[in-house]
């Protein structure tokens, strides 16, 4: 019912602070439109989801991972279950209508075909399972018990950094081949998600996701959506996310990955440290940057053409990432103003010294508008009555009159618009 619920849904001059760093250069994407917007491009992680934790924004989709629910922890020994930390899970989610992505791996200890392999969450999770059939009545376990309360099976996390796999491309292809005949087996409306790979640390990525586009391609691209992590640097910014969306777009057509699959962003923040020493961990503690970023990062999956991203994470006071996420902040602020803009519209993106996103229609006008660095002039659109800031400040808006946008997008519509 939760997948039926969702398909149904899919159905005066201003002046703003400009972003400090530039993005690297590269050609502007093509102009990007499409609709309605799902509420299951707005994700999140939610660790606490199996506790009954019920995020205070709207979110409609959740990537179970980092929550106690990975493959070791619920098949405990072999052919031994322990389901009630992911029956919790997944029926909170289906409870607060968000569809539900499950991580399969990593591999259990038990399983492991070498257990030095890997840490994280336990001893051996990096390797490859000793037995494909392990592998594969694990798979045929969660789908026959969860067919039709999860959304999307995510094969494995971060395939492409040794924390979390030291086995091959190859390897990992083969996981994902295995997986995807039970899937569509069990429960055949499910989406099948590659292995994620991060971006950001540039010599394991080019190491293993290029490899991996290709093992799938000889494997008949078992998948329904191409998986990374678009984290940038520590010092990074949107911009430089999007930098990183367009050479994994390249990679894709280079591979020839099929227009039918989609690109997915399953975890994203920013300020986290790395790569490396050289980039220490940043709070972002400024109010106007830290919704200016958010609200940014779900605008340009519109225009960079990213159909999900899973925003990490729904949790007081996380010392690991720099844009908290929880009630109250700036994060979670702009966050909703953004899904309250979007989702449920048709939009006509294009990517400029000013981004816009466009919506509705003549009568009812609504654009959005944002500098990915420094700042631009946008016009007022014929009809709208209002501007509006991802932190819900408003002002009256004059249509023709000349207004400048930097890092944190404006909505300009009605006020009878939502």
């Amino acid at each position: 019912m939760r997948r039926a619920l969702l398909a149904a849904l899919t159905t005066s001059a201003l002046t703003l602070t400009a972003v400090a760093a530039a993005i690297p250069a590269q050609a502007a994407p093509a102009p990007t439109s499409g609709g309605p917007i799902s509420p299951a491009a707005y994700g999140m992680h939610v660790p606490g989801i199996s506790q009954g934790v019920d995020p205070t924004i709207t979110y409609g989709a959740v990537r179970l991972w980092d929550s106690g629910v990975a493959w070791g922890q619920v098949e405990q020994s072999k052919g031994n279950y322990w389901w009630t930390g992911l029956d919790l899970a997944i029926g909170n989610a289906n409870t607060q209508q968000a569809a539900v992505t499950y991580v399969l791996g990593s591999t259990p200890t038990w399983a492991a075909s070498d257990k030095k392999q890997g840490t994280y969450p336990y001893k051996g999770a990096a390797s490859m399972p000793k037995s494909m059939k392990d592998w594969k009545s694990w798979v045929t376990a969660v789908t026959q018990r969860y067919a039709d309360s999860i959304d999307s099976y995510q094969i494995w996390n971060e395939a492409n950094l040794t924390t979390f796999w030291m086995g091959t491309p190859k390897q990992m292809a083969q996981l994902t081949q295995a997986a995807a005949q039970i899937i569509r087996k069990n429960d055949p409306t499910a989406k099948i998600v590659s292995a994620s790979s991060t971006v950001r640390l540039q010599s394991a990525y080019k190491k293993f996701f290029p490899k991996y586009l290709k093992e799938l391609k000889k494997v008949g691209w078992p998948i329904d959506a191409v998986s990374v992590h678009l984290y940038p640097p520590s010092t990074g910014t949107p911009g430089d996310r999007a930098a990183y969306a367009e050479q994994v777009k390249a990679d894709m057509k280079k591979a020839k990955v099929p227009a039918s699959k989609e690109l997915w962003d399953t975890e994203i923040n920013y300020g986290i440290a790395g790569p490396g020493s050289k980039y220490p961990d940043k709070n972002i503690n400024d109010p106007q940057q830290a919704a200016a970023w958010v609200a940014q990062t779900y605008l340009d999956n519109l225009r960079l053409g990213i159909n999900r991203a899973y925003w990490y994470l729904w949790a007081p006071n996380v010392p690991l990432v720099g844009i908290q996420m929880s009630p109250g902040t700036p994060g979670s602020t702009a966050y909703q103003a953004v899904e309250n803009w979007t989702v449920g519209k048709f939009f006509n993106c294009s990517t400029g010294t000013v981004n816009v996103c466009q919506f509705g229609n003549a009568a009812e006008p609504q654009s959005v508008a944002w500098a990915s660095s420094g700042s631009g002039t946008f016009t007022v659109p014929p009809n709208v009555t209002r501007v509006c800031d991802a932190l819900n400040a408003c002002l009256p808006a004059t249509p023709g009159t000349q207004v400048t946008i930097g890092s944190m997008p404006q909505w300009f519509g009605t006020a009878t618009a939502f």
